[in-house]
């Protein structure tokens, strides 16, 4: 529950970043805008020809009378646009981080910058970017059809296909959301996608806190060209605190005795590749001084600085 919530809490500072610094906001709005009109013209296709396809798909009820015929064709027909729609927010993101990627990039490094430590970009031309972010977007939404189709059959089932089904479809696709955005922040650090499915699944409720809240919002019309900037920004501050940097501060005393005084066994940090490291001297302290010898003193001094009687 604990990160269910922290999850929303990152869509909340992803927006608070982005209303802190509207330019960065109108940038990360055009690949949205552009995406948005490409998504509607399909969804409107969809909700004009589904009767046809729901009758090209459903032949055997042909001969069937009324009500019976309208009734598994109108299913057909909520089921399909549903399934329609649901693609649509899961494909959304993925077809908006597609074509605005340099703008996203530069949007996630600026809120990296600005919470300092931002890790360098690798050095890659922008259309190898772009290929990697198309290839592992296709395998993140082969991933998600699979649950997608599995979960389309289901909602056949009487009772828990109207109620449980579609509540697991939202955290589905909220969790397959939150890979998608948080892909951004994640290929800067170049973690592969399924070191990234990996990690998010192992903090289910962390990616499913903050990516469900999104796909709900998402549904409202021209929310998800408004909220896509924050989104983005949000889980850029997500993967921060989910990657440790190398840039982590170290612990007090640390600082003195180097990095390598931990390392284990057989590690190069020990000597010779073997063994613990040694305790280091204390901080601003040298190995320990044997007393001066009586000849490097150029006269008797003071009884303080002779060695004891009986050296």
């Amino acid at each position: 529950m604990r990160d269910l919530v922290a999850g929303m809490r990152y869509l909340g500072k992803g927006q608070r970043w982005v209303a802190r610094h509207g330019r960065w906001w109108g940038f990360g709005l055009i690949p949205a805008l552009i995406a948005l009109v490409l998504y509607a013209g399909v969804l409107v296709a969809l909700a004009i020809w589904s009767g046809d396809i729901a009758a090209w798909a459903t032949p055997f009820a042909d001969g069937w009378g009324s009500p019976w015929q309208g009734l598994l064709r109108g299913v057909f027909v909520a089921l399909l646009f549903a399934g329609g729609l649901t693609l649509a927010v899961l494909t959304f993101t993925a077809a908006t981080l597609l074509i605005g990627d340099p703008f996203y990039e530069s949007l996630s490094e600026k809120v990296e910058e600005s919470e300092g430590n931002c890790p360098p970009s690798p050095d890659r031309p922008v259309w190898q970017e772009i290929w990697i972010a198309l290839r592992d977007s296709v395998h993140v939404l082969l991933r998600a059809a699979g649950f997608g189709i599995l979960l389309f059959f289901l909602g056949f089932v009487p009772f828990i296909g109207q109620t449980v089904v579609p509540a697991i479809g939202f955290c589905v696709s909220g969790f397959f959301l939150a890979v998608e955005l948080t892909s951004v922040a994640m290929q800067r650090r170049d973690i592969p996608v399924r070191e990234r499915l990996r990690m998010l699944r192992g903090r289910k409720g962390l990616a499913v806190g903050f990516g469900t809240p999104i796909v709900l919002l998402f549904l409202i019309p021209f929310v998800a060209v408004v909220l896509m900037p924050g989104a983005v920004a949000g889980a850029t501050l997500l993967v921060r605190d989910l990657v440790p940097g190398p840039e982590e501060p170290l612990a007090p005393g640390a600082e003195a005795a180097g990095q390598h005084a931990a390392a284990p066994y057989g590690q190069p940090g020990a000597p010779g590749g073997f063994g613990p490291v040694p305790a280091p001297f204390p901080p601003n302290q040298g190995p320990p001084q044997a007393p001066p010898y009586p000849h490097q003193q150029s006269g008797p001094g003071s009884s303080a600085a002779r060695p004891p009687a009986g050296w």
